[in-house]
């Protein structure tokens, strides 16, 4: 499964190499400056280069309207990537997170005070990058974006005091902290390619993107339970030592059906854990299907995603990328 997971991408990094070409040479001319400790710090931060999953998914929606990848285009993906980066290195602050992907973050590197200034230099070479595009609907979707990433943020800050939240809760938490990513992908992937405002096709691109987004972030939450730290990048239960609940164990405890279940919910009000509670909780998840009732959900979400794709868009290669990106991520171990 990991195997045909990398394949995927790989095969889609390959369809639009050029473009990729392109990103990447966009983003260290806009990173470029006068200060020879932040040339630095970036020329570090990018040697950690990620997937690029966001800026991908911004260069496939553009596709679906326009077989051309103009410049526009290459500088929204840009700016996207420069604010999910962004977005990373506050959250590494908030979170104290001295590593990422197995690599040493901002913080963790310098500090707290350095990576806030890092994160605010790519916030505001994203909006450089977008003010380019002279697409005003463009540059309102990233600001949105940000608002929306803050939020999330906060959401899941807050909610941490309440350690069990509703499924809809939990999900509507989720959408603004990942959903919210993917859907500005999409919208201003497709106006950087021409789409107008009005364009009946946008509202079906967006809920692909939304539910893309939920799959991703389910996934993600499912890695907290995993017992294999090393290859998904971060330490096995963080979120529980933060104090957030995720499906793979809320589903678990929001059923009245499962044996021990308040002996659990119990548990998890407590203001901080130990290593082996929140070892028990793991093994309580796992134990009671908890990945596989995530898991299960995630399928239905992708399941409808694909169809409201297929509905909306003939078939074309960059439909066949974003279905394969899906898949990717259904797939993903890290």
């Amino acid at each position: 499964m990991p195997q045909q997971s990398a394949a995927s991408l790989d095969s889609i990094a390959k369809a639009i190499a050029p473009q990729l070409t392109q990103l990447n040479q966009r983003i260290m001319l806009s990173l470029q400056s006068s200060n020879e400790m932040m040339n630095g710090i970036i020329a570090e931060y990018l040697r950690q280069k990620g997937k690029q999953i966001r800026p991908i998914t911004v260069i496939l929606c553009a596709q679906l309207f326009s077989a051309q990848t103009s410049h526009h285009v290459i500088s929204t993906a840009a700016a996207v990537e420069m604010l999910h980066n962004a977005s990373l290195i506050h959250d590494d602050v908030v979170d104290e997170s001295k590593m990422r992907r197995n690599e040493p973050t901002v913080n963790g590197i310098w500090d707290n005070h350095i990576a806030v200034l890092v994160g605010d230099f790519f916030t505001s070479t994203s909006l450089q990058l977008a003010n380019e595009t002279g697409d005003i609907r463009i540059i309102g979707s990233l600001a949105s974006l940000g608002r929306q990433l803050a939020m999330g943020e906060l959401d899941q800050i807050y909610n941490a005091r309440y350690h069990l939240l509703s499924i809809d809760a939990y999900m509507r938490t989720i959408e603004r902290k990942t959903a919210s990513l993917f859907i500005a992908c999409a919208e201003m992937g497709a106006f950087a390619a021409g789409c107008q405002t009005d364009d009946p096709r946008l509202a079906a691109l967006r809920e692909f993107a939304r539910l893309l987004g939920l799959c991703f972030q389910i996934t993600d939450d499912i890695f907290d339970y995993s017992t294999e730290a090393d290859t998904i990048g971060k330490p096995t239960g963080n979120d529980l030592r933060e104090g957030k609940v995720t499906l793979p164990l809320l589903s678990v405890l929001l059923d009245p059906a499962v044996e021990g279940r308040d002996r659990m919910r119990a548990l998890v009000t407590r203001d901080s854990l130990s290593p082996d509670q929140i070892r028990e909780l793991i093994d309580f998840a796992i134990a009671n299907n908890g990945i596989t009732r995530a898991r299960q959900t995630i399928q239905t979400l992708a399941q409808t995603a694909a169809q409201t794709l297929t509905a909306a868009f003939p078939d074309s290669p960059a439909r066949t990328n974003l279905l394969a990106l899906l898949t990717h991520i259904l797939a993903r171990h890290k």
